[in-house]
């Protein structure tokens, strides 16, 4: 399974981005995705993530300003960042568990650099 990310950059504090996350490959069913953070010398965190079933958890930070959905149809995720803080500031990683064959796997994205600054 391959996940491709896009839609970071850059933004100046109460603006908008939209990240998506599009997971390619054969034989899996999506159990759960979600966007981690990490930004410079701080250790990764859980940013938001969502079930098939559509049940989201969300980090306390961002509640309130960011939302995130899938389109199972697409295998695709997205988060609709608003109200972005200079604290939001890092490299968002797109995440996915998976159920195959074989049992459950864990799949990381490429990470997209979101930087928000005057």
């Amino acid at each position: 399974v391959q996940l491709q990310a896009s839609g970071g950059g850059s933004v100046q504090p109460g603006g908008s981005l939209r990240l998506s996350c599009a997971a390619s490959g054969s034989a899996f069913s999506i159990i759960v995705m979600g966007w981690y953070r990490q930004a410079p010398g701080k250790q990764r965190e859980l940013v938001a993530r969502i079930t098939s079933a559509g049940s989201t958890d969300y980090a306390t930070s961002v509640k309130g300003r960011f939302t995130i959905s899938v389109n199972n149809a697409k295998n695709t995720a997205y988060l609709q960042m608003n109200s972005l803080k200079p604290e939001d500031t890092a490299v968002y990683y797109c995440n996915t568990r998976v159920r195959r064959t074989m049992g459950e796997y864990e799949y990381w994205g490429q990470g997209t650099q979101v930087t928000v600054s005057s």
